[in-house]
C-alpha cells in the first residue's frame, strides 16, 4: 500500500516526497530545496512543531527549485539508466549531480537532484564513446534455414521485422518460401531497435564512468582566506591569526613527513570587501582545497568560485550558513545545532538507558537551551526513559525526593549559564554528601569548558558528563607538546578560550592535507580511513544529502569522575 502512494505522491508535479533523516531541522530541509519553512508548513500541518526520523514530508516544487534541476524521489525497481532515459539526461550526469550517490545508497525513498536538459545539446541517457565506430557490414549474422522455418519465425529468432528481412535478402520478395540450407543475411535493427537493444548500464558502471574525469591531486596546493589586517575588529583578528599559527605548525610537520605543499594565503579583509579581485587571481583555480572565510557574506561567492573549479572547501567556524547544502565539496567544521543534538541525545540514551532524568527548570535564562530540551525529553520518550523536573530554586531536602534509589540519577539544567550552575551546585554537592549510596550525575553543555576553573571540585563530585565536538585536556601529551611547541615558534601562549583557535587551526589542516596527500581524488571515499589524532577537534564527516557538502558530526562526552578522571567519551 505504501509503495503505491508513493508512486502517486512522485507523478504529482506540484511536490514530491522527502523522508526526514537523523539530525535534520525543517531550517536545513528548506535550505537544501530552496523553499521556504512556510510552504512545507502549508503541505505538512504541524511539522513546524515536530518532525520525526522517517517521516514523509511534502516538499513543493517552485519555479526556484526547478530552475537548473529537478528532485526526485527514488521509486521501486528504478536505476540510474532508467531515470535518464525518463528524464533525457545522460545517467552519468545524473550521477555527476549527486556525488553522494553510490550503489549502496541508491535505495526507494532517496531524494536525487536531475539536472536539466542543456537546450544547445541533445542529452542522451547513455554514455558517449569517444572512440569511432567502424564502419557495420551489411550482415550482423549469416543464418542458415532449418526445416519448418518461416520469414516471420527467423525475424522473431533475430529481433528484426519481416520487412527488414526480406529488404535485405531481395529472392524473399514476391512469397518465394524458404529453402532448407539456403543462408539468409541478418541485417542489424533499425536505429530506434539499435537504442532499445543498447545495453543498460547498472548503477555501478553509471557511477564509475562519472568519476572517470575527477580531478587529479598532485603537489598540493592550499589556500588560507581569512581576515588578518586593516578594518578588522582586533579580536576577531588575533583570533584568526592564532589559527594560522597553528595552520603552519600543522603544514611544518606534514612537510617533515615528506608531504609536498604549497600554501598560499590572502587576506579577505573585512565582512564588506567583496571577494573578485582575489578570485580572479590565476593562481586560485589551481588550489586542491581552501580553508575559510570568517564571514558569513563571503562564504556564498568563495563556495560558488570552489563548485565551478572543483576545489575543495572547508568552513572552519561558523555552523549556521545553508551553502553545504546545495555545495557538493564544503566541509562544515562547526556542527549545525540540529546535528549536533541529535547525536548528544542518542550518546545519552546509550550512556544512561535505564536511568532517572530529571531536569533542573532555570527561573530565568533558559531560552537559549529551550530546542536542546524539548528535543531530548522527546528522545527520552521515545526510549521510555523516567523524567521529572526541578525548579533551580529547590531545597536539598526536596532533591532527595526526586532520587530513585534503584537508578542512575542524571541532573540537566535548563540553562548552560554559568549563574545556573552557581545557583544548583551547592544544593547537589549536599545532595551527594547526604546520600553518598545514591548513583547522581550532572549533565551539561560544551561551553561549562569555559566554567571548568571555577567549579572543577564539584564537577568531579557529581561525576558530571557535557557533550561537545571539540575539547582537550591539557594534561595529555599531546597538548602538551603542541602547547610547549606553539610557545616555542610564536613566543606566547595561546588565548585562554574554547575552543582554542591555534589546536583548531593544526588539527583541521594536519586533517585535510595529510588526508589529500594520502588518498588524493578518492579522498571522499576514504573519510573513514584518514588515521590521525586531533588535538581538540573531532571529526566525523557525513554528506547532507546525495548532491551537497559535508557536515561534521563528531560529539563526545567528556567525564569528571568522582575518583578524579577526566575522560573523553567517544562513541564511534
Amino acid at each position: 500500500m505504501a509503495c503505491i502512494t508513493n508512486a502517486v505522491a512522485q507523478e504529482n508535479q506540484s511536490y514530491f516526497l522527502h523522508t526526514v533523516e537523523k539530525g535534520q531541522s525543517l531550517y536545513s530541509i528548506s535550505s537544501m530545496y530552496g523553499v521556504s519553512q512556510a510552504d512545507i508548513v502549508k503541505l505538512n500541518p504541524g511539522s513546524d512543531e515536530k518532525i520525526y526520523i522517517g517521516r514523509e514530508l511534502r516538499i513543493p516544487r517552485t519555479e526556484a527549485n526547478t530552475q537548473k534541476e529537478t528532485f526526485h524521489t527514488i521509486q521501486a525497481g528504478e536505476t540510474l539508466y532508467g531515470l535518464g532515459v525518463k528524464y533525457n539526461v545522460a545517467a552519468t550526469e545524473i550521477s555527476k549531480a549527486n556525488p553522494g550517490l553510490s550503489a549502496q545508497n541508491f535505495r526507494i525513498g532517496q531524494v536525487i537532484r536531475i539536472p536539466q536538459v542543456k537546450e544547445e545539446v541533445t542529452a542522451q541517457p547513455v554514455v558517449e564513446t569517444t572512440i569511432q565506430q567502424a564502419v557495420k557490414p551489411k550482415c550482423r549474422d549469416m543464418h542458415k534455414v532449418k526445416r519448418k522455418e518461416t520469414i516471420f519465425s527467423i525475424s522473431r529468432e533475430y529481433g528484426i521485422t519481416q520487412e527488414e528481412l526480406i529488404a535485405a535478402n531481395p529472392e524473399l520478395q514476391d512469397g518465394k518460401k524458404l529453402k532448407r540450407g539456403s543462408f539468409l543475411c541478418i541485417p542489424f535493427p533499425n536505429e530506434q531497435q539499435a537504442k532499445q537493444e543498447e545495453k543498460v548500464l547498472s548503477n555501478d558502471e553509471v557511477i564509475a564512468l562519472s568519476n572517470m574525469d575527477k580531478k587529479e591531486v598532485g603537489a598540493l596546493k592550499a589556500a588560507v582566506v581569512l581576515p588578518f589586517l586593516d578594518g578588522v575588529p582586533q579580536s576577531e583578528a588575533l583570533r584568526m591569526v592564532e589559527y594560522y599559527e597553528g595552520f603552519l605548525m600543522a603544514v611544518d610537520s606534514l612537510k617533515r613527513r615528506g608531504t609536498s605543499i604549497e600554501l598560499y594565503t590572502y587576506n579577505s579583509g573585512p565582512e564588506s570587501n567583496s571577494l573578485d579581485t582575489l578570485l580572479n587571481r590565476s593562481e586560485m583555480k589551481e588550489m586542491d582545497i581552501i580553508f575559510g572565510p570568517l564571514y558569513q557574506a563571503h562564504i556564498n561567492p568563495l563556495a560558488d568560485f570552489a563548485k565551478e573549479n572543483n576545489i575543495r572547501l572547508v568552513i572552519p567556524f561558523t555552523s549556521k550558513d545553508n551553502a553545504v547544502f546545495n555545495t557538493p565539496i564544503i566541509y562544515q567544521i562547526n556542527t549545525p545545532q540540529s546535528y549536533l543534538y541529535s547525536e548528544a541525545y542518542d550518546h545519552f540514551v546509550r550512556e544512561f538507558p535505564n536511568a532517572n532524568v530529571i531536569f533542573i527548570e532555570a527561573a530565568d535564562g533558559s531560552e537559549e537551551k529551550a530546542e536542546f530540551i524539548k528535543g531530548m525529553k522527546d528522545a527520552l520518550k521515545n526510549r521510555s526513559i523516567a523524567m521529572s523536573s526541578v525548579m533551580d530554586t529547590v531545597t536539598v531536602h526536596s532533591l532527595r525526593g526526586v532520587i530513585n534509589p534503584e537508578k542512575v540519577n542524571v541532573f540537566v539544567p535548563t540553562s548552560g549559564k554559568n549563574v545556573t550552575l552557581i545557583k544548583t551546585l551547592p544544593h547537589l554537592t549536599l545532595l551527594v554528601r547526604e546520600m553518598p549510596q545514591a548513583n547522581i550525575h550532572l549533565f551539561g553543555y560544551p561551553e561549562w569548558q569555559t566554567y571548568t576553573k571555577d567549579h572543577l571540585e564539584a564537577f568531579f563530585e557529581l561525576d558530571t558528563y557535557f557533550y561537545s565536538s571539540f575539547y582537550t585536556n591539557n594534561l595529555l601529551p599531546g597538548a602538551i607538546n603542541f602547547t610547549h611547541n606553539y610557545r616555542r615558534w610564536y613566543a606566547k601562549e595561546m588565548a585562554d578560550r574554547y575552543p582554542k583557535y591555534g589546536m583548531l587551526g593544526f588539527d583541521t589542516a594536519y586533517y585535510f592535507l595529510y588526508g589529500l596527500a594520502r588518498y588524493g581524488n578518492n579522498f571522499e571515499e576514504n573519510l573513514s580511513l584518514i588515521d590521525v589524532n586531533p588535538i581538540q577537534t573531532g571529526f566525523k564527516f557525513q554528506r547532507v544529502n546525495n548532491w551537497g557538502g559535508f557536515i561534521n558530526k563528531k560529539v563526545f562526552f567528556v567525564r569528571f569522575t568522582k575518583d578524579y578522571q577526566l575522560q573523553k567519551l567517544d562513541f564511534d
